[in-house]
């Protein structure tokens, strides 16, 4: 008995001493990885560390980041070394799955979209680390952003006041990006009827009217999708006027409101069925290929659309007779844009996971993207050799522009930066980015519905694990009918005598209990 007590006294004395050495022994890592680190600057550190990262590709990007002209400048400027994961388009949700459930974790997904459920979820088993803490004391770009901007701290928090994940950020001042696609007309037939751009649902009509008697060959308005008219003349009928689908405040009560079952949108697809009725609009809007589209409008064939910048999707001679439209003022008085992104775009597109022993280097280490010189070093290369300073513009060099290796611009530009095919997390800004949406003709238009863009713009909402399984149900139903609905009623299929019984079938399909979710994230939004 003796021994047997000696014994388990031993073995206590010897669980204390493992678990100090253990404890000694963390203390000690945490201790040489805070020296390592620079807190400001680069280096970030001193002795070079490597991080496994887990990329998601776009179709489009390059895959060779492991000698990367960017990445290959970062690793220099920051003493990080990544091994870079790349995994296919087509791969990406099998994979990243994959890697969750069986625990074989990276240090970092970058631009994975991971899903908002599965980040709460991984969040709060601890597999992704709060980051909340590191934003505060490493990111000071993206903290500055979010002291400036609070809707992007917002957005960013889960329903326990966590932030699991960083975002795509549009740079709030780049409003071309933030409201396109745009309304559109065709200058050359705006003179030769003498009318000026319409300023009034009215006036629309009477332009499209005016199309459709006096140039029979011309289709008054296409677009390639047929939602596209119905999310344009939004704010002219009152409706969406947060930026959302299927949820806004009522103006009156200002409460949430479920809006396609109001008056208002019911007075919006009387009109659009109006319009497809007296076939103002393109016949097969609801099914025409890209491809069509863009070769009609190439061969002037509209007088009107909703698109982007057609100079440079339909080229200079077609392209450059169109203007930027206004927002129309509707049969009530309203005249908003309501189609506006808000400024913080995928929340899942930067994860540290309890794997990373470094994530303080690895919150700076993203930070820097989330700044001016980071987003230019993003987008544009480097100075010299992928792009140059012309008249206080930063252009792309002809290395870009004119490929040696008879490559695209966009595959240059895949081959030497990093946001062709996966809107990387960071911030995007209009200096740098070479989409349609940065050409003149496309902040010209931007200039002219700035004044009538909405205040209140809400992103997606975050939820708890059991409001996004019950919501995920009745979205299913009432969304999709929405749609399928709106539809039937354009292009009339379905009778507005009908619209009683529209109504009462989304009803019957859970709408309060829809209803009781959002405005749940929605006081929680507030809150965060």
């Amino acid at each position: 008995m003796k021994t047997r007590k000696v014994l388990s006294v031993l073995m206590a004395i010897l669980l204390v001493l493992l678990a100090a050495c253990s404890k000694d022994s963390a203390s000690k890592g945490e201790s040489e990885e805070k020296e390592n680190l620079n807190e400001t600057g680069f280096p970030i550190v001193e002795e070079q560390i490597t991080l496994k990262v887990w990329a998601a590709m776009g179709r489009t990007t390059v895959k060779n980041w492991n000698d990367h002209l960017v990445w290959n400048t970062y690793e220099d400027m920051t003493n990080i070394n990544v091994e870079w994961e790349q995994v296919e388009s087509e791969a990406v949700e099998e994979k990243r799955n994959l890697s969750l459930v069986s625990g074989n974790l990276p240090d970092v997904y970058y631009a994975a979209n991971m899903p908002t459920t599965d980040i709460f979820k991984y969040g709060q088993q601890g597999s992704f680390i709060k980051l909340n803490d590191l934003v505060d004391k490493y990111a000071p770009n993206l903290k500055k952003l979010m002291d400036e901007y609070p809707e992007i701290r917002k957005a960013v928090t889960f329903p326990d006041g966590n932030i699991y994940s960083l975002p795509v950020i549009y740079d709030p001042d780049f409003t071309s990006v933030r409201t396109h696609p745009l309304m559109w007309y065709n200058s050359e037939l705006l003179d030769k009827y003498g009318m000026d751009i319409p300023a009034t649902t009215e006036e629309y009509y009477n332009f499209l009217k005016t199309v459709k008697e006096k140039d029979p060959d011309i289709t008054p308005y296409g677009s390639d999708l047929g939602t596209r008219m119905l999310s344009y003349l939004r704010g002219s009928f009152n409706v969406g006027t947060t930026g959302r689908d299927y949820i806004d405040k009522d103006p009156e009560t200002g409460e949430l409101r479920f809006y396609p079952i109001t008056d208002n949108f019911r007075e919006l697809l009387e009109y659009a069925n109006k319009l497809h009725t007296e076939k103002l609009i393109e016949p097969n809007i609801y099914t025409i290929e890209l491809a069509q589209f863009l070769n009609n409008g190439g061969e002037d064939k509209y007088a009107s659309m909703v698109y982007y910048a057609p100079e440079v999707l339909f080229g200079e001679e077609s392209g450059t007779k169109y203007v930027g439209g206004l927002p129309l003022k509707g049969p009530h008085g309203d005249q908003k844009w309501a189609r506006v992104t808000p400024p913080v775009g995928h929340i899942g597109k930067f994860i540290i996971t309890s794997e990373n022993k470094h994530p303080e280097a690895t919150m700076r280490w993203i930070d820097h993207f989330y700044g001016d010189e980071g987003a230019r070093l993003a987008y544009m290369g480097v100075e010299g050799d992928t792009f140059e300073i012309v008249d206080g513009k930063y252009k792309y060099t002809d290395k870009i522009t004119n490929s040696s290796g008879g490559l695209t611009k966009e595959q240059e530009i895949s081959k030497h930066t990093i946001w062709i095919g996966n809107n990387p997390p960071g911030i995007l800004m209009e200096d740098y980015f070479d989409g349609s949406e940065s050409s003149d003709q496309a902040l010209e238009a931007a200039k002219k519905v700035e004044p009538f863009m909405i205040e209140e713009v809400w992103p997606p909402f975050t939820y708890t694990e059991e409001e996004t399984k019950k919501l995920a149900a009745l979205a299913s139903d009432i969304e999709k009918y929405v749609l399928e609905m709106q539809d039937k009623f354009v292009i009339g299929d379905e009778p507005f005598s009908n619209w009683d019984k529209f109504v009462k079938n989304i009803e019957t399909m859970g709408l309060d209990e829809y209803m009781e979710i959002q405005e749940a994230a929605y006081e929680r939004f507030l809150n965060n």
